[in-house]
């Protein structure tokens, strides 16, 4: 007899996906094309997974806890387009209209989020599966715990990274994964790493030492097993507060409030069919409604939307008939009116 399964937490991160489907498809005509994108990520990760309920976090726009005490943190990046901020907002509604559980976390990130739902996930004896494009969530895996990383081709073409394909891909386990990127350093936060210490040295000193606080507390051993260029680089002066900092900096609050209830409430699968259903077509994704329908709501096939009532029939003459049956030349119209309609 097979035991119960035990439920899976789908945590998304919001601002990553948007960013992703915002830049990759920023030749779209469409108002709302990074929220669409969003949209069709979601269901198919719902589809990959069958989680028992999806919680999506976003960052709070209007402050930073973590500029506030590191304004150089992130400081290279440009101002967000205003599109780019408006489908932000759009993303977060969609989802709440949806009716999976959205968290915006006053003054902290989605990675906090993500953080904090495996974290609840561990105490309600379930597992996580977090959904995002950054490598920042690979701290977070473990027995419990695992990384669907959305990368080109989609969600279907994506990795799920576990405890062991992370030792395949970096070498370390995810206990190690802080330390390892705080050495290494990460330009996409403007979080520089110890200069001269890449990330194949930085995997072979935890390798070695186990923690890069053992490694800096040992310079002679790092100078007889790894070389003098190496333990030179480790006692620069700059070298451990850089890693100190980007240690601070990359650590993820697992206490937010998520109110999440894995037996009923927001977020919970299945959702409402007519909210699925709205949704979709709202945002004009129409082909995709039935699959939405299926996945989200567990609903074989879409609601019709209500049909437009058909104008009374006009009885004409035979003459009039006749001349209705004529041909016309009428220009043919433009194919790209055609497309629009898809």
């Amino acid at each position: 007899m097979q035991g119960v399964q035990a439920p899976v937490v789908l945590a998304v991160d919001g601002n990553s996906l948007v960013h992703r489907s915002f830049h990759a498809q920023a030749h779209a005509s469409q108002p709302s094309w990074a929220v669409r994108g969003l949209l069709t990520q979601l269901v198919s990760a719902v589809d990959r997974v069958r989680p028992t309920a999806v919680i999506v976090g976003f960052d709070d726009a209007h402050r930073s806890l973590r500029r506030e005490r590191w304004p150089d943190y992130k400081a290279h990046r440009t101002a967000k387009l205003d599109t780019l901020v408006e489908q932000l907002v759009q993303a977060a509604e969609a989802m709440r209209e949806l009716g999976v559980a959205v968290v915006v976390p006053d003054g902290l990130e989605a990675d906090d989020v993500l953080a904090s739902a495996a974290a609840f996930a561990r105490r309600s004896g379930a597992s996580t599966v977090i959904v995002t494009s950054d490598r920042d969530a690979f701290a977070l895996i473990d027995e419990h715990t695992s990384v669907l990383r959305i990368i080109n081709g989609g969600v279907d073409a994506s990795p799920l990274m576990t405890v062991d394909r992370l030792v395949t891909l970096l070498g370390i386990p995810a206990s190690q994964y802080r330390d390892f990127a705080a050495m290494s350093g990460d330009p996409s936060d403007n979080l520089p790493g110890i200069r001269g210490i890449g990330r194949r040295h930085a995997a072979r000193l935890l390798a070695e030492f186990g923690s890069a606080s053992a490694a800096f507390d040992d310079l002679d051993g790092v100078r007889n097993r790894l070389g003098a260029g190496v333990a030179t680089c480790l006692a620069h002066p700059d070298a451990r507060p850089a890693w100190e900092r980007n240690c601070s900096v990359m650590a993820m609050r697992d206490d937010v409030p998520l109110d999440l209830d894995l037996s009923a409430g927001k977020g919970v699968l299945p959702l409402r069919a007519e909210a699925v259903d709205a949704v979709f077509r709202a945002r004009n994704l129409i082909w995709s409604v039935g699959q939405a329908v299926r996945v989200l709501a567990d609903v074989d096939g879409h609601i019709e939307p209500p049909r437009a009532v058909a104008p009374p029939r006009i009885e004409r003459s035979p003459g009039e008939r006749s001349a209705r049956r004529l041909p016309k030349l009428v220009p043919r119209r433009p194919a790209v009116e055609q497309l629009a309609l898809f």
